[in-house]
C-alpha cells in the first residue's frame, strides 16, 4: 500500500554480480493464466452477502456497491507476478527521491501550505514527511489510481490466495460506503485494494481516516488532498511519530567495525555507538534520539544509516525498507537537506523471486534455517545469511550476492 500493501514485497531486491542469472533450479510453481469467472465470482458474492449482512451491512449498500462487479483477471495477473522482481535499493531510490519528485514536492508544500500547517500543529507529524508519503503513494495526488477497488477486494477475495485479508478489506469498503464517506463510483485506488492519495487499504481507513476539512465526509479520493493527508498524519500519529526527530541519519563506520551488529534487531544507545566509532558521514558527532540501529540496506558496499524510532513508525505504512528510507530522505529534501553521500554497489541487480527463493533453500540445507522459504529477505533470511557469512569468514553484512550463493552449491 502502500499501507500494508506489497509491491515492494520483501524488503529489498538483493543483487547479483555482473548481471548473471544464476537458474540451478525452479522453485516457483506457476499457477497458469487467471481464467475470468465472473459466474463462480457471483456466486461467492451470494455468500459474502450473507456474511456481510451477520456483520451489519445494509441490503442497500451491498445492492449498490456489489451489483455487476465482474471478475477481474488482470488484478489476479498481478497478484501473482507482483513479485517476481524487486528493485534494488539505488533503482528505487532514484525514482523515488528525484529532482523533479523533490521540485514537485515543493511546490505541493507551498501550494497547500496553510492546510498542512494546521495538520503539522494538530498531529505533530513534520509537513515534509506527510508530503513524502503523498508524494510516493500517488505523485503529489496526479495518479490515485483508476481501478475499482470494490471489484479488486471482491475478486482478490474469491481467488483464494489470501481469501481472509481480502474479504475483510471487502467488508471494510462497505462499512465506508455506509457511513456515507463516498459513493461505489468513486471508490477507486490501485489493482490491490489501495485508495486515493494517501493509498490507505480500506481496514486502515476505517482506522485512521479524518475528515479535516469538516465538511461531514472523510474523502480521501477527490481532488482536495485535506482528507486524504491529514489522515496519513493521524495514521503516523496513530504508531507513536516523535516530532523533530529523524527517521535516521547516514553514519561512515569505522575502520574494523564488527558488521555482524548491523541490524533493526541490534539497538544501543547513541553514545554506544559513538564509541565504538560510529560517527555522521560527515565526521560529526551522531545526535542522540534514543535507542538506533546500524542499517545496511546496500550491504558494506553501499550507504549506512543509524535508524531511530521514527523509521518504525514509517514501517507500519510500508515494511519495505527501501519505501521507508525513500519516504525519510525525500522528506529531507523537501526541507533542504543533503542527499545521500555513499556510493552504492551500482553492478549489482536484484534478485528474482526464484533466485530468492533458492537462497532460502540453499541456506536451510546448509544449516542456516531461515524459517521459511517465501522469497521475502527479512529479518530471519538476513540473520541466515550473517550466520553463514561469518562461518566462511566473509563480512557478516547479511548481504545476499552471487559469490554468496555460488559458496552455497
Amino acid at each position: 500500500m502502500r499501507i500494508f500493501q506489497f509491491i515492494l514485497a520483501s524488503g529489498l531486491g538483493f543483487g547479483v554480480a555482473n548481471g548473471t542469472t544464476i537458474a540451478p533450479e525452479v522453485l516457483a510453481v506457476s499457477q497458469g493464466e487467471p481464467v475470468a469467472d465472473t459466474q463462480g465470482l457471483q456466486s461467492w458474492l451470494a455468500s459474502f452477502r450473507v456474511r456481510a449482512a451477520k456483520a451489519g451491512i445494509s441490503d442497500a449498500v451491498m445492492d449498490a456497491a456489489l451489483t455487476g462487479l465482474e471478475y477481474d483477471a488482470d488484478v489476479i495477473r498481478r497478484d501473482r507476478n507482483q513479485a517476481e522482481f524487486t528493485k534494488t535499493i539505488w533503482d528505487y531510490l532514484d525514482t523515488a527521491t528525484s529532482d523533479l519528485r523533490v521540485q514537485n514536492g515543493r511546490e505541493a508544500l507551498e501550494k497547500h501550505a496553510a492546510v498542512l500547517d494546521r495538520i503539522e500543529a494538530r498531529y505533530g507529524v513534520e509537513k515534509e514527511v506527510v508530503a513524502a508519503i503523498w508524494g510516493l503513494e500517488s505523485a503529489y495526488g496526479t495518479y490515485r489510481g483508476t481501478s475499482s477497488t470494490l471489484q479488486s477486494l471482491a475478486t482478490l477475495a474469491y481467488d483464494g490466495r489470501r481469501a481472509a485479508f481480502f474479504e475483510s478489506e471487502l467488508l471494510a469498503a462497505l462499512e465506508i460506503l455506509q457511513a456515507g464517506d463516498t459513493s461505489p463510483a468513486q471508490m477507486q485506488g490501485s489493482w490491490a485494494g489501495a485508495m486515493g492519495h494517501t493509498q490507505f487499504m480500506p481496514t486502515s481507513f476505517l482506522s485512521y481516516a479524518v475528515d479535516f476539512d469538516g465538511d461531514g465526509q472523510r474523502d480521501i479520493w477527490g481532488d482536495d488532498p485535506t482528507d486524504a493527508v491529514a489522515s496519513a498524519a493521524a495514521y503516523l500519529a496513530g504508531y507513536g511519530w516523535t516530532k523533530d526527530a529523524p527517521w535516521g541519519v547516514e553514519i561512515a563506520l569505522p575502520q574494523g567495525f564488527d558488521y555482524d551488529q548491523t541490524s533493526e534487531r541490534v539497538k544501543k544507545p547513541v553514545a554506544e555507538w559513538q564509541e565504538l566509532g560510529v560517527r555522521l558521514v560527515n565526521g560529526g558527532d551522531l545526535p542522540d534520539h534514543g535507542a538506533a540501529s546500524v542499517l545496511l540496506p546496500g550491504g558494506a558496499r553501499g550507504a549506512a544509516f543509524l535508524i531511530f524510532s521514527n523509521f518504525g513508525v514509517i514501517e507500519r505504512y510500508n515494511t519495505a525498507d527501501a519505501y521507508v528510507i525513500a519516504v525519510g530522505h525525500l522528506a529531507d529534501l523537501l526541507r533542504g537537506g543533503a542527499r545521500i553521500q555513499a556510493d552504492w554497489p551500482r553492478d549489482l541487480r536484484a534478485l528474482t523471486l526464484d533466485e530468492r527463493l533458492l537462497l532460502q533453500k540453499q541456506l536451510t540445507l546448509a544449516g542456516f534455517d531461515t524459517l521459511g522459504v517465501d522469497g521475502k529477505i527479512g529479518p530471519n533470511t538476513i540473520a541466515a545469511i550473517k550466520a553463514f557469512q561469518k562461518s566462511e569468514g566473509i563480512v557478516p553484512d547479511g548481504y545476499p550476492s552471487l559469490d554468496l550463493m555460488q559458496k552455497l552449491q
